[in-house]
C-alpha cells in the first residue's frame, strides 16, 4: 500500500477492525513512519444514478464521499464519522433493489443525515445541491435549520456552536454594550460641561 505523504510502496498493519461490512487497517510507513487508515470492502454489483439532466452514471462511492467531505471540512466531524455515513448510504441504496435512482434521492438523503450530523454541514451541502443563487436563500434556510430547535438537544447532532462559543458571543455582547454606555455617558458628561461653561460665560458678559 502506497504512502500518501511520502509515495513508498511498502507499510506495514499497527491495527485491524470490522467496521459494518467493511475491514479498516491502520498502517503504518516502512520509510517515513507516517500513520494512515485504509478501507477493504467487498465490491457489489453496482446501479445508476439519474441525472437531472436526463443523464446515466454508475453509482460512484468516491463522489459520493467527497461531496460530504467537502461539506464537513473543517467541522468538528470525523473521517470515520464520513466513511460511517456513507456505508449506511448505499446500504440502503442497495437495499431498495433498484436498478437505477434518481439523484435527487440521494441528494435528499444525504442532505437529512447531515442535518442531524452539522448544521454549518447541512447548509454547505444544500447551498450546493439546490442551487442557491444569492444569500437570501442561504439566510432562509438557516432560519429554516434554526427553528428546529429539538434537534441541537439530540446526541447525534453537533451544535452550531460550541458552549465556549456560544459564551464567548455572549460576553462580547455584554462587554460591547457596556463600552457603548460608558461611551454615552461621556459625551453626556461632556455636554452638561460645555452647557455649563457656557452659562457661566454668559453671566459674565452680562454683568
Amino acid at each position: 500500500m502506497k504512502c500518501p505523504y511520502c509515495s513508498y510502496n511498502d507499510s506495514k498493519v499497527v491495527d485491524s477492525r470490522n467496521v459494518n461490512d467493511t475491514i479498516r487497517r491502520r498502517r503504518e510507513c516502512l520509510k517515513c513512519d507516517a500513520r494512515f487508515t485504509t478501507y477493504e470492502r467487498l465490491q457489489t454489483a453496482t446501479f445508476m444514478v439519474g441525472k437531472k439532466d436526463g443523464r446515466h452514471e454508475e453509482f460512484s462511492r468516491n463522489k459520493l464521499t467527497n461531496g460530504i467531505n467537502m461539506a464537513c471540512a473543517k467541522r468538528p466531524v470525523s473521517q470515520e464519522m464520513i466513511e460511517q455515513m456513507v456505508d449506511e448510504i448505499e446500504l440502503q441504496l442497495r437495499k431498495s433493489g433498484s436498478v437505477e435512482v434518481p439523484a435527487s434521492i440521494i441528494g435528499d438523503i444525504v442532505m437529512e443525515r447531515l442535518r442531524k450530523l452539522d448544521g454549518i454541514a447541512y447548509i454547505r451541502f444544500a447551498s450546493v445541491y439546490r442551487n442557491f443563487t444569492d444569500i437570501d436563500e442561504v439566510r432562509a434556510e438557516a432560519d429554516a435549520y434554526a427553528k428546529q430547535a429539538p434537534l441541537r438537544n439530540s446526541t447525534t447532532q453537533l451544535a452550531l456552536f460550541a458552549d465556549r462559543e456560544i459564551g464567548l458571543i455572549n460576553s462580547n455582547t455584554s462587554i460591547s454594550t457596556k463600552l457603548v454606555r460608558k461611551s454615552q455617558e461621556k459625551n453626556n458628561g461632556s455636554k452638561l460641561g460645555q452647557k455649563k461653561q457656557h452659562a457661566t460665560v454668559s453671566k459674565q458678559d452680562s454683568q
